[in-house]
């Protein structure tokens, strides 16, 4: 199997990058939303980061990618106990899926050949423990969307129907991507992503040039750009470990606390949904730059992709929401 794209070799999109790296760092922030322009390389970077991160440890024939017989659902065929280094998932969810296809549902085929009563696992379960990715998620049906949300914040998907009563893990990374030409999101359902980011097609020509050029040479000599790209793609991989490992040691003042508060107020952010996430990513952000404690600098870097998709709009202001997050930081910390 083809390795894919280099993460580190992904030229600019600075923005979407970080926002990726430090969900590795902590998946609970809660996913990323990326909107911007097709072939901007929104795809590339979610299967670029899953390929850089080390493989997982899954129980052989376990569908939820179990890492020990105790994770393993009951309702699942026995497995032997071994167990064998797996890639980091990725699923695809189309537009197209059901709900039963995203969730899982009764196995047909059992029922009918053997008169059992079986749970045939949906994408949900092949996504544990990795990432599910949305393409054109402003497409997607409010429900499904809805349901996505709600698996990936607890941790845990469970049916109840058709006399099934199943629960399994679903812990993962919920990254989705669109075009908003072609239709919003709910403000309800922008909310609930952790982060958010923009990206646009580089106008600069130079910056063109290199991703072309960048492209030719991963199609045309694989092995050679891998390797070129190799020494980056693990320092960065050193890196989110080393934040995982630090986590939960770095502090938060309780001048950094009111930061969070402050500037949600200013910004009108409902609920507290914005501080909380904000806390986390700034916490995430400095675990993974080495350093002990949440800084004003860490907030300021982090706020418009904590922020910006949870402001309301202004028909009076011109100005982009990332654009009105970075100047009340301003106002609030100057």
């Amino acid at each position: 199997m083809r390795q894919p794209f280099p993460f580190s070799a992904i030229v600019g999109q600075t923005e979407m990058k970080q926002a990726m790296i430090l969900t590795a760092v902590d998946p609970g922030i809660g996913g990323v939303l990326v909107f911007g322009d097709r072939g901007t390389g929104k795809s590339t970077a979610v299967r670029a980061l899953a390929a850089l991160l080390p493989p997982i440890r899954a129980l052989v024939g376990s569908p939820t990618n179990a890492a020990t017989a105790e994770d393993h659902p009951d309702w699942a065929e026995p497995v032997s106990g071994k167990s064998h280094d797996v890639p980091t998932p990725v699923i695809d969810l189309p537009l197209g899926a059901t709900e039963d296809r995203v969730v899982g549902a009764l196995d047909i085929e059992r029922a009918l050949t053997r008169g059992e009563k079986a749970f045939e696992p949906g994408l949900l379960a092949r996504a544990n423990r990795g990432y599910l990715y949305i393409d054109e998620v402003n497409l997607l049906e409010d429900h499904i969307v809805d349901l996505l949300l709600d698996v990936a914040q607890s941790g845990e998907n469970v049916i109840e129907r058709e006399g099934l009563s199943i629960r399994h893990d679903a812990r993962f990374v919920l990254v989705g991507s669109g075009n908003p030409e072609e239709g919003e999101l709910r403000p309800q359902l922008l909310d609930r992503f952790g982060l958010s980011v923009e990206v646009r097609s580089p106008t600069d020509i130079d910056e063109r040039v290199e991703v072309i050029r960048r492209r030719a040479a991963f199609d045309t000599q694989p092995e050679a750009f891998l390797k070129k790209w190799r020494a980056k793609d693990t320092k960065i991989r050193k890196a989110i470990l080393s934040g995982r490992a630090a986590l939960g040691s770095v502090e938060a003042s309780d001048a950094a606390l009111r930061d969070c508060a402050e500037l949600c107020v200013a910004l009108g952010s409902d609920g507290l949904r914005g501080e909380l996430t904000l806390l986390r990513t700034a916490r995430a952000l400095a675990a993974y730059e080495g350093s002990d404690a949440v800084t004003r600098d860490h907030l300021r870097r982090v706020a418009p992709m904590s922020l910006s998709h949870r402001l309301r709009r202004d028909p009076l202001d011109e100005a982009g929401s990332a654009s009105r997050v970075l100047r009340t930081v301003e106002d609030v910390f100057a």
